[in-house]
């Protein structure tokens, strides 16, 4: 039963207006500091926006328009030429032609050691994957993904390359294609006899070197890649124009998005800046926090925007992009929504293979701390991203134990005959909204680091409370509602 419409537009009225004016004090507090920023920091004028200095910290955001800009968003613009011609031409070839494409796109950028690099890993990977066996290929894909983060090797590869970017694009190429290889290779050992031509050497290249995803991801797994690489589709090239046209201008409403928001607000240098950050008011606090988060859902709705954009040019359906996060109200929602290919690996290869939610207790807790070890590790082991999934491990943990209590039918029956749906609903929006603080702060400590991190948890928790604490998990609330009856609308439809 949905809540009374005044209740519900209460909420919303809220949610927007708390986001508003967070928004306008998190502003005021970079005003203020500006001076002290830019002397830090550099700040960079606006081209974009006039008259406003932009906040060039965030590292991920500024590396890959600068990179784009260069050369990367012509390659895929000859990709997408090559793609459509092939599709009219030479169907049959496409996966071939794109292959071709995609290695001569690889050679071209990170030159034939950076090239003889990723083919070494996908050979590697494809000779291991020839016994079959499923932990062995895992033991291969961990030592190689090891490489990355031996200083010797490091340094060897950092001398074939005259800038620190140009390595940093190996570094993160090689790091997103071991999940290509490790999820061929995982396929390669469960395929049946009839499926060998559809895992061959040749499919695994025109996979690792599938160029849309080449860089950044977003992931998909080898399965949904070949069937829909192989399946044959009508192909109109004024309905790809069209999409093309529609795609690019959504893009750069994004890319306009997130740029006005680091010309508003000097969110990551806040965020490199303790004592600003300690002194900042409440409402600047959450403000910062609101806006770091959001920035993050917007740059990827752009980084990953760019490659599903031309998935679909291919005829292949991309993961779906990230769900906004203002309406994220549990860890587990967050992972199944906002990083989808990533989420489908973590499960497919490592949740479900250990037992999941079908094993014991202990063997999901095992099989849930597993994944989440390895994608704390995947993202570079450093210890704040330990204390990031031991978080979200937590929250998994608790949001999934309390579930398994509420559905047992004494608790149920009891919980049905006391409570209305109505306040059935307010409780699940209660416990929602403690969730939500905690994976606020677990995504702070992933974007900032552990001293981020400190300071929420100081500022709101410790030295808030509990008028502080109160406020902000009653905001939080209002925000799960929100979220609450959007997945439940966005369900039934």
């Amino acid at each position: 039963m949905p809540l009374p419409a005044w209740e519900a537009g209460l909420y919303v009225l809220l949610t927007v207006g708390s986001h508003l004016y967070a928004f306008y004090e998190a502003h005021r507090a970079s005003r203020k500091y500006e001076a002290a920023m830019d002397g830090r920091f550099e700040l960079e004028p606006g081209t974009l926006f006039q008259g406003l200095k932009k906040d060039p910290t965030d590292f991920e955001w500024s590396y890959w328009i600068e990179r784009g800009r260069e050369r990367i968003l012509w390659l895929l613009a000859g990709h997408l030429l090559v793609s459509q011609v092939s599709r009219l031409l030479v169907e049959k070839y496409k996966p071939w032609c794109l292959m071709v494409y995609g290695m001569a796109a690889c050679w071209l950028l990170l030159g034939i050691k950076g090239f003889a690099v990723i083919l070494l890993h996908a050979t590697i990977s494809f000779t291991v994957a020839q016994f079959q066996l499923s932990l062995l290929t895992w033991l291969c894909s961990l030592i190689l993904l090891s490489t990355l983060r031996i200083p010797a090797v490091e340094e060897a590869k950092r001398k074939w390359y005259d800038t620190e970017n140009e390595y940093y694009l190996l570094l993160f190429t090689v790091s997103v294609r071991c999940l290509f290889c490790t999820s061929f290779s995982l396929e390669y050992c469960w395929h049946r006899p009839d499926q060998k031509s559809s895992h061959s050497f040749l499919w695994m290249l025109a996979y690792v070197f599938y160029y849309p995803t080449f860089h950044n991801g977003p992931l998909m797994n080898f399965d949904e890649f070949s069937k829909q690489m192989r399946r044959k589709e009508a192909f109109s090239l004024k309905t790809n124009l069209g999409i093309l046209i529609v795609g690019i201008i959504r893009i750069f409403f994004w890319w306009c998005l997130a740029e006005l928001m680091i010309h508003l607000m000097y969110i990551h240098a806040f965020y490199s800046s303790a004592s600003p950050l300690e002194a900042a008011s409440y409402w600047a606090l959450g403000g910062l926090a609101l806006a770091q988060v959001l920035f993050f859902y917007v740059k990827y709705l752009v980084l990953y925007g760019v490659p599903a954009l031309l998935l679909q040019m291919d005829g292949l359906k991309p993961p779906a992009l990230p769900c906004c996060v203002s309406l994220m109200h549990s860890f587990t929602k967050m992972w199944r929504t906002f990083d989808v290919g990533l989420h489908r690996f973590l499960v497919r290869y490592i949740y479900v293979p250990m037992g999941g939610s079908q094993s014991s207790l202990l063997g999901m807790l095992f099989s849930t701390a597993l994944t989440f070890a390895f994608v704390s590790y995947w993202h570079g082991g450093e210890s704040y991203l330990w204390y990031w999934g031991a978080l979200n491990w937590l929250g998994v943990i608790a949001e999934n134990g309390v579930k398994k209590i509420l559905s047992i039918s004494l608790i149920q029956d009891l919980i049905e005959r006391f409570f209305s749906p109505r306040i059935r609903r307010r409780l699940h929006a209660v416990l929602a909204s403690v969730s939500t603080s905690m994976l606020i702060l677990s995504n702070l400590i992933f974007l900032g680091g552990n001293h981020v991190g400190k300071i929420y948890w100081n500022r709101i928790f410790m030295e808030g409370w509990p008028w502080a604490t109160l406020t902000v998990l009653g905001f939080l609330y209002c925000y799960s509602h929100v979220g609450i009856a959007w997945e439940q609308t966005y369900t039934v439809n």
